[in-house]
């Protein structure tokens, strides 16, 4: 036992000894001195750890990874639906006809509009008959010149040849009228074939075959999945830093991880004064797929701090 200016030193159990990075003056008293040992243990193992993670925090932000867009199909008539040719899961191209209603009535109407749309008789009729009155004319008109035809004969002829350009004309109309009321009826028949409108995949399907489509239900909802919205939110002291076009870092939580490029595509102009924060979204690339929607993520942007 050693023996100090004091008095004898205090030896303490092997279990409460703490070995500091400088020394500690003698305190009597265990309790005194081991609160002082837990005290300094923590400032100096935790001063380091705040500091760190307080000087990465300008440029380390939580986000959500987010569909391009989420749309309904539905279908704007009501009808019997005949056929759904996808379902949950599915990919799907722009264009892709998705489900169809039962369009028998609209198919007939097609057919019949097409037969009128190529009935071109009337219009050959009233060629011909045109022609034929302007040969009239032209030889009453020779005849009145040589005072060899009555003058009400001759304007009779004329007159014969006006009507019969009318009646081309007319003929000529008719047929117009009657390709428009096809594209009309095409139209309507294609109504009744829903297509999506993007890239995506079906996350659900709600109707199918012998269902009635009302004009305001949905069939099936599609996602589209690239690009990919990241949503983030980041504090007042950012304003004037992250900008449009500025690009940064994604990094997907656990399972898929890795780290991604993005590049920041809308940065609000309305500020949240509740949480002090900006609301920036990101348009992060997924040509393969590879990323799914709704991950928790963290994004950096490298060079601002």
């Amino acid at each position: 036992m050693s023996v100090g200016a004091s008095g004898p030193a205090e030896q303490l159990p092997a279990s409460d000894r703490v070995t500091m990075p400088f020394p500690v003056p003698f305190v009597r008293g265990n309790r005194l001195r081991r609160a002082l040992v837990v005290a300094i243990s923590i400032i100096s193992i935790a001063g380091p750890t705040i500091a760190a993670e307080n000087a990465g925090s300008d440029t380390h932000f939580a986000c959500l990874i987010q569909p391009k867009m989420v749309l309904k199909l539905g279908t704007p008539i009501p009808g019997l639906i005949k056929e759904v040719l996808v379902d949950r899961g599915a990919v799907v191209k722009k264009g892709d006809v998705v489900a169809r209603l039962d369009s028998s009535v609209e198919e007939a109407a097609v057919n019949l509009a097409k037969a009128r749309a190529a009935d071109t008789s009337a219009v050959v009729s009233a060629q011909a008959k045109l022609d034929f009155q302007r040969r009239k004319e032209q030889r009453a008109d020779q005849l009145k010149r040589s005072q060899n035809i009555a003058i009400a004969t001759a304007d009779e002829a004329e007159s014969g040849a006006r009507v019969a350009e009318a009646d081309l004309r007319q003929a000529e109309a008719n047929l117009q009228i009657a390709k428009l009321d096809l594209a009309r009826t095409i139209e309507v028949l294609n109504q009744r074939t829903i297509r999506s409108p993007i890239d995506g995949i079906v996350i659900e399907r709600t109707l199918g075959p012998g269902e009635y489509a009302f004009d305001q239900s949905h069939l099936i909802t599609v996602s589209q999945i690239n690009p990919l919205n990241v949503e983030v939110y980041v504090p007042l002291s950012q304003y004037g830093k992250i900008t449009v076009g500025l690009k940064g870092e994604v990094y997907p939580e656990s399972p898929v991880g890795g780290k991604y490029p993005a590049t920041v595509t809308v940065v609000d102009q309305v500020f949240d004064a509740a949480s002090a924060t900006i609301g920036v979204r990101l348009e992060l690339p997924n040509p393969d797929y590879t990323l799914p929607a709704g991950l928790k993520c963290d994004v950096r942007f490298p060079g601002i701090g």
